[in-house]
């Protein structure tokens, strides 16, 4: 006759079975947060990254460091406010101001123009951006306030910059 011993220490082959699916559960719920994770961070990414936030940044800047440079009493405004024209000393000797800076919006292009006021005419344009979808100028006192919109199809920003003319 055969001895079957039924108190064997160890685990069945349903115990085992049921163990194994809970950590399958257990390892795609953790798989499906790093997905998500890793998809939120490439998405904002791509977000702080992308050319309208860029573009955007480095206009800012350019704006206030020529507002910086400008005459506080020689700010103009275009009459339908897309444009500024800022003028300032082209040294540290100049009693008047004797140079430009005009921004404007050419087509896409937000451009900025140096030049000399006697007789006007320009040095320089730079371009400092495209995909500008608008950009107006508000003087409020001795600030310019610049409105910028930018859009390449994918981000839409709004930069609002206001600098003070320093001169």
């Amino acid at each position: 006759m055969i001895n079957i011993r039924t108190n064997r220490p160890g685990f069945t082959i349903v115990e085992m079975m049921i163990s194994m699916v809970v950590m399958i559960i257990a390892s795609l719920a953790i798989g499906a947060v790093i997905v998500d994770g890793q998809n939120s961070w490439t998405k904002m990414y791509n977000k702080i990254h992308s050319s309208t936030t860029t573009d955007g940044y480095v206009v800012t800047k350019r704006f206030e460091s020529v507002m910086r440079k400008a005459s506080n009493d020689k700010i103009f405004i275009g009459s339908d406010n897309a444009s500024v024209e800022l003028y300032y000393y082209s040294s540290d000797t100049a009693t008047t101001p004797d140079r430009y800076m005009r921004f404007y919006q050419n087509g896409t292009d937000l451009n900025l123009e140096y030049g000399q006021l006697e007789p006007k005419s320009a040095i320089n344009v730079e371009t400092l951006c495209g995909n500008v979808s608008s950009c107006t100028f508000y003087e409020i006192g001795q600030a310019v306030q610049m409105i910028l919109v930018l859009d390449n199809g994918e981000r839409k920003n709004t930069i609002i910059s206001t600098a003070v003319a320093q001169n």
